[in-house]
């Protein structure tokens, strides 16, 4: 068993980078997905072991993550907008905790240091990896994937 499962919805950017990310490393991962595995990019592929949320689309997909996971990490440039802003307020009404990273402010190294140390004092077991979707923020998959990566390395580091 891995020492922690990264879950999230599916989505091009942020969540599919982290979902690849884990995969590689051999890492546990899933999450929910919206009904027919809907993504802007069309069908979710089935190498990714998401559950359908029957009945529900990208709003419920996004809260039903943060409900299940301990911890959420948010990437996002200059400032959250959209469903990385949904994410984040879904986060403070459930007082979930949450770890804020502005990509165009830290390196994807430095960002993977910031996530170890948030989920060793969060206790976070199960973490949810939210974000931009590629078309609205080009660049959100390679910084989300590199900042995994690194924080994937650094707990196989300390084990």
């Amino acid at each position: 068993m891995s020492p922690i499962r990264i879950i999230s919805g599916g989505q091009t950017g942020a969540d599919r980078a982290a979902l690849d990310a884990a995969l590689s490393a051999g890492i546990e991962c899933g999450g929910w997905c919206p009904e027919g595995r809907l993504a802007e990019d069309g069908q979710i592929a089935a190498l990714y072991p998401l559950v359908e949320l029957v009945g529900g689309g990208y709003r419920q997909r996004t809260f039903k993550n943060i409900e299940d996971s301990d911890g959420t990490a948010i990437s996002y440039f200059d400032r959250p907008r959209g469903g990385t802003e949904l994410t984040l307020a879904k986060c403070i009404k459930l007082s979930k905790p949450y770890k804020l990273i502005d990509a165009s402010t830290v390196a994807a190294k430095q960002a993977g240091e910031i996530l170890r140390i948030f989920v060793a004092n969060a206790g976070v077991r199960t973490l949810n990896v939210a974000g931009p979707r590629e078309s609205s923020a080009p660049g959100t998959y390679a910084f989300v994937h590199q900042t995994a990566m690194f924080f994937i390395e650094s707990l196989k580091n300390r084990a």
